[in-house]
């Protein structure tokens, strides 16, 4: 008798309502200017479906992920018919007709809700779910109901009914921290949507009309129900046969649920970075900060960066890298079989020789994702490992010596500077080559003296060492004595000059692309030549005999070629290898966040020992 009677007021009420609802919305339109802020709110270019960032390797493989939760996006040509079918059988069947609500559907949920006192059903077409998931959530209340209906209706004036679909198959919720059919479609069965057969279809489809109820992992046999109560639908509007749905039913479902791809973090932590370099460098935001007259302009500068970052990510684009899976891993397992101290850091990066591509990089002995990484973050004094690049290149470059010219290993002092060899010898007229293998510190400062200050770093400035500044263009530089030092990343990127004397900044990611394969951000670099060939052919000899005769020895390998530069600083407080092969130019660090001490270890070799291991 209720019931009938709910029915009886419904019926009565519902012009009024219509007359409210539309005279509300006039009115608002009219005060607040409702309608164009609806209008805003709605506008396709509103519609951003934050969607998953990738990282993939040299083979394209995917390593990692970038924005969480994981989310894939399914165009409408992408999208089965079948699924579209149905969710309007069984969710809206006048969504190809209605202006964003079914006035039907509102009549039988009021009827429902009066019976139960308070709000139960809510006759919710698909167009109505798309603008509580995009723009109002899940309250319940008439008010939440009727503010849904005005958002409905604006939606279905500024897209198609196919455009709706799409959007609302790319928003849904499939359990699991999963959104969007796609998205569903690759985590419960690691296959793209396109392959999935009629059954499989159907099964995901049945998840997001009660996401808790429907979770395929941890209530798989209610969600098989509900799936075979959609084939039921599907057969009652005639869209199966009662044999067709009988066979899907039969179907075996085997879920291959898909864990979250996050692989070698130091590399991707470091690409995401590079990432930031390239579309600040690419979309002129360099340039901005770089001409802004005040320090709120380049605030503002950089929050428009970071909201742009923002958007680029999840856009969802694909970042192409260079990684190397073999080589990172030969790198973390270098560092984890002769790095066992307490306290001490280290990091290493491994560059393709032939494409300038870096391969392999590690962040820390143990490194976590977005901890400190001391690749690319970590500046420090580069000791002795400078001096190809500051002191003997330049030094042959601008005179063309021989590297059997004799220079004198005595003490030497310029303007009360007097720096010693280790140990505190003295070592007489030694050759060029000789000075370099043994890491000899009075030769290379009278080589610096010789060149001279601004003619030495102006060949050092080419690599763009981030920290490098005025005050350190002393004589202390000559032996690695620096205000702030450098990274691990940047040292080994300048010792790719030694590969053919030219030099182009090393880079991991090789492309950006959207989900189709667009190109939307790549490196475009050019060479520029540091050494001449005669002075490059005369570093690697001598970088060569440093592995076979001198500091570096401990780091010999057997390969067609090899050479090493060792650097190691006051008070044993960083050890530095770095060097090259035919095939790779490789940079070890090894130190601690807070300097100490590490005579201790100096014995053990660790820096020489990991390059070893990296590059065999």
């Amino acid at each position: 008798m209720r019931t009938v009677a709910g029915y009886i007021l419904v019926f009565s009420l519902f012009p009024f309502f219509l007359f409210i609802l539309f005279s509300t919305a006039k009115e608002i339109n009219k005060v607040q200017g409702f309608q164009g802020a609806l209008e805003q709110a709605v506008s396709e270019d509103k519609f951003n479906i934050s969607k998953t960032s990738l990282l993939t390797d040299k083979d394209g493989k995917i390593f990692s992920e970038m924005n969480r939760p994981f989310r894939l996006y399914a165009d409408d040509e992408d999208i089965p018919d079948f699924v579209k079918e149905i969710l309007v059988a069984s969710e809206d069947q006048h969504f190809y007709d209605h202006v964003g609500f079914d006035a039907g559907a509102i009549i039988r949920a009021l009827v429902k809700n009066l019976v139960f006192t308070h709000v139960q059903q809510g006759g919710s077409t698909i167009t109505q779910q798309l603008a509580r998931n995009l723009y109002l959530g899940q309250e319940k209340t008439y008010n939440r109901k009727l503010t849904e209906l005005f958002y409905a209706h604006e939606i279905e004036k500024s897209l198609t009914k196919e455009e709706i679909m799409e959007l609302y198959l790319n928003i849904i919720y499939f359990s699991n921290g999963v959104y969007g059919i796609e998205t569903a479609s690759q985590y419960y069965f690691q296959k793209k949507l396109g392959d999935l057969n009629q059954a499989e279809l159907a099964f995901i489809t049945a998840i997001p009309n009660n996401p808790n109820k429907y979770d395929p992992v941890d209530h798989f046999d209610q969600t098989k129900i509900r799936q075979e109560r959609l084939l039921d639908i599907m057969q009652q509007t005639g869209k199966l046969t009662e044999k067709e749905a009988s066979q899907l039913k039969e179907v075996p479902i085997k879920l291959n649920v898909r864990k979250k791809v996050d692989y070698y973090p130091d590399y991707a932590v470091y690409a995401q970075s590079e990432l930031r370099e390239l579309v600040a460098s690419q979309e002129g935001y360099l340039k901005k900060v770089e001409a802004a007259a005040s320090p709120e302009q380049k605030q503002k500068i950089y929050d428009d960066f970071e909201k742009r970052m923002s958007e680029v990510i999840n856009s969802g684009i694909i970042i192409h890298t260079s990684l190397h899976r073999e080589m990172q891993e030969k790198s973390k397992a270098a560092f984890q079989k002769r790095l066992n101290y307490q306290e001490i850091e280290g990091a290493s990066i491994t560059v393709d020789n032939q494409s300038r591509q870096i391969v392999a990089m590690i962040g820390g002995k143990d490194y976590q994702k977005y901890n400190f990484h001391h690749a690319y973050q970590a500046f420090r004094q580069p000791g002795s490992s400078i001096k190809p690049l500051l002191v003997y290149g330049p030094y042959i470059e601008e005179t063309g010596a021989s590297i059997a010219e004799k220079v004198n290993a005595d003490n030497y002092c310029i303007d009360n500077y007097c720096p010693i060899n280790y140990g505190g010898r003295q070592f007489g007229t030694v050759t060029m080559n000789t000075a370099f293998s043994q890491s000899y510190n009075t030769p290379a400062l009278r080589l610096f003296e010789k060149v001279g200050i601004d003619k030495a770093f102006a060949f050092l400035t080419k690599f763009n060492f981030e920290k490098v500044q005025e005050q350190d263009y002393t004589y202390a530089a000559s032996i690695g004595g620096f205000t702030h030092g450098m990274s691990p990343l940047e040292m080994t990127d300048a010792y790719t000059s030694f590969i053919d004397g030219n030099y182009q900044p090393s880079r991991s990611i090789t492309r950006v692309t959207d989900y189709n394969g667009k190109v939307l951000y790549e490196w475009n670099e050019p060479k520029e030549t540091i050494w001449s060939q005669g002075t490059t052919e005369k570093v690697r000899a001598m970088l060569s005999n440093s592995m076979q005769n001198g500091t570096g020895k401990w780091a010999k390998i057997n390969a067609p070629y090899a050479g090493v530069k060792t650097g190691t600083t006051n008070n044993y407080h960083d050890y530095w290898v770095l060097g090259l092969t035919d095939q790779y130019t490789t940079g070890v660090w090894i130190g601690s966040d807070i300097p100490q001490n590490m005579e201790k270890i100096e014995g053990d070799r660790p820096s020489h020992l990991i390059w070893r291991d990296i590059m065999n």
